[in-house]
């Protein structure tokens, strides 16, 4: 090979390497944010990066497009490595020209979501992007329903797992949207399908692309994004985190970690962490991390709907996921967005071999116009129709309040749980003590002398009688009664014995889930 031939490689090379430019790379830094390339070398293990596609340029000859072209157009694209384990990846170079998805830069992500399902590997998009090329038209916009397209065909196969760390806006936010988990920055990403200036057009309302779209108003009023980060590295240590927990695909489980034993702090508060009085509220996050792993909770949509706590965990070295409701939120009852919560992350760790854990104490569902008119039956529905369907090791252990629909919402025996434990604590029943004396004895209760003293009287032999786990265990619907600290135990020889469980459904060509 003559060197001429070696050099001008080698200037190609060096130009993709520069994506937009030292000036644009320059702003991309002074706006806090890193670049395409910068993001993939912390994302990925040391050295482990491969590209695909460095030398794409678009096709465009119009609006003087054709004096703007840069080696890999916007996109840097290939596979590498987390922890060891293979995965694709793209991301979005901002300094060319945006970051705007043109027919090409569409055709090179397509290119690695392909290669990913037929290997069976994880997807990851680092997005940062001004949305469609408006200069290519129609062409733009097909580049997306292609992508759109490829994410649909994936869910469920392989996981995919999506960073906004800048713009995404208007069509472009349905790939992140279809994705498993969303990550995104604070105060440098946004997602709208329509900006501020639409917004004021439209509705008159003044909004900062922050509070329309930012990362706390997705992580805390829309539930769109599951994680975020003060800045891109944090993100991205995030998101290898997350992969800790995860499969490579659909067919595969979770690598085994070693074993470590429970944080003895939070263990030690088992035997006494359940109040004496059923209306006091404690933190089911101190019951999470008295029986996993050590330092192994990896919460997910930790400020949306925290009446309900969600997350991956490892219980002897091996991942699961957890469900738990939360007293110190809305007494731990479920509502709408709980509901979405618990169903979406439900799903997930059914798609991907995780088993999962649901600690229960739940007074019922949250009554009111507002959770009735906004579709709570539909809604609650879709958690029921999750945890019916899920065919994974589940197991159920109820703490405290276990009420009403929502007793057999979560997780119970009657919808196929594998093993069902109560703590000497838990309330089995219809509804609260006050509620079912106040319905029952009603006539006893106005006919007597004293009303408030016949009704204490028969909330504490109702109480007695039916607020306990001995009922539900006497006709098996509770497997076992066991002590707080008997539970990392018992779950760790549950799972040992489960783990290989075969289920399946009915054959159909999809379900119809309550959407």
């Amino acid at each position: 090979m003559s060197a001429e031939k070696r050099e001008i490689l080698l200037e190609k090379r060096r130009l993709s390497q520069l994506g937009g430019g030292e000036d644009r790379i320059k702003k991309q830094h002074e706006s806090g944010k890193l670049t395409a390339r910068e993001r993939i070398d912390l994302l990925l293990d040391k050295g482990s990066f491969e590209e695909i596609g460095s030398l794409v340029e678009h096709r465009c000859h119009d609006f003087g497009l054709d004096k703007q072209k840069f080696p890999g157009d916007g996109v840097v694209t290939g596979f590498g490595k987390i922890h060891g384990r293979p995965t694709y990846v793209f991301s979005q170079d901002f300094t060319v020209l945006g970051g705007s998805l043109s027919e090409t830069h569409a055709e090179k992500i397509c290119k690695i979501m392909d290669l990913a399902i037929k290997n069976g590997i994880p997807v990851i998009g680092l997005n940062d992007s001004g949305g469609a090329r408006i200069q290519e038209g129609v062409v733009s916009l097909g580049g997306y329903a292609e992508v759109f397209w490829r994410n649909s065909m994936a869910s469920g196969v392989i996981p995919q797992l999506s960073a906004v760390m800048g713009p995404c806006a208007g069509g472009a936010v349905y790939s992140p949207a279809i994705t498993d988990f969303i990550f995104m920055v604070e105060q440098t990403s946004f997602m709208f399908v329509t900006g501020p200036n639409v917004v004021k057009t439209v509705t008159h309302e003044e909004v900062s692309s922050e509070d329309l779209g930012g990362a706390s108003a997705h992580s805390t009023k829309s539930g769109v994004a599951h994680f975020t980060a003060p800045n891109d590295a944090e993100c991205l240590f995030n998101l290898r985190e997350l992969f800790k927990y995860i499969p490579q695909n659909c067919e595969e489980k979770t690598p085994l970690q070693p074993s470590r034993p429970a944080d003895p702090e939070f263990a030690a508060k088992l035997a006494t962490i359940i109040p004496a009085s059923p209306n006091k509220p404690y933190d089911i996050k101190d019951v999470i991390k008295g029986i996993v792993d050590q330092d192994s909770f990896m919460e997910v949509h930790e400020n949306y709907a925290d009446n309900i706590v969600v997350g991956f965990a490892r219980l002897d070295g091996r991942a699961i996921g957890i469900i738990a409701n939360q007293p110190l939120s809305l007494a731990g009852c479920l509502d709408i967005d709980a509901s979405l919560k618990g169903a979406r992350f439900v799903r997930f760790c059914d798609a991907f071999n995780i088993p999962f854990v649901v600690l229960e104490d739940v007074p019922g569902f949250l009554p009111g116009t507002d959770q009735e008119w906004g579709g709570i039956i539909k809604h609650g529905a879709k958690l029921l129709y999750a945890f019916c369907e899920a065919t994974v090791p589940k197991v159920t252990v109820i703490t405290r309040k276990a009420y009403g629909g929502a007793y057999d919402v979560m997780n119970s025996k009657h919808i196929r749980a594998d093993f069902n434990a109560a703590w000497p604590s838990a309330e089995i029943a219809v509804m609260g003590t006050k509620g079912a004396v106040e319905i029952i004895f009603k006539k006893e209760i106005s006919k007597a002398e004293s009303p408030e003293q016949k009704q204490i009287e028969l909330e504490a032999s109702y109480e007695k009688t039916f607020a306990n786990p001995y009922k539900a265990a006497a006709h098996g619907y509770v497997d076992e009664v066991i002590l707080p600290e008997e539970t990392r135990k018992k779950l760790i020889r549950v799972f040992e014995v489960i783990q290989n469980k075969v289920d399946t459904v009915p054959r159909k060509k999809h379900d119809n889930l309550p959407l």
